[in-house]
């Protein structure tokens, strides 16, 4: 399991605010932190993932524990 600074909880939350709560909270954060999300929209399996790949950011890890999608992106420097 990766380490983490910050954790939201979008569970029972539908398209697209997972991904809007996300970015969000890394606007709050320093470069370097991570974000640990936990999801239970399935289509967050998509949209964070391609988030990471056209923004700045790292997606570190994503793992699916009880129906729960997690994962942990690593804030880059804008």
């Amino acid at each position: 399991m990766s380490h983490f600074d910050t954790e939201i909880d979008t569970s029972g939350l539908n398209c697209p605010l997972p991904l809007l709560k996300t970015k969000k909270a890394l606007t709050n954060m320093q470069v370097g932190e991570r974000l640990r999300i936990i999801a239970t929209d399935r289509a967050a399996f998509i949209d964070i993932p391609v988030y990471c790949e056209i923004s700045v950011h790292q997606l570190i890890d994503t793992s699916e524990i009880d129906d729960k999608l997690i994962f942990v992106i690593e804030k880059g420097d804008v």
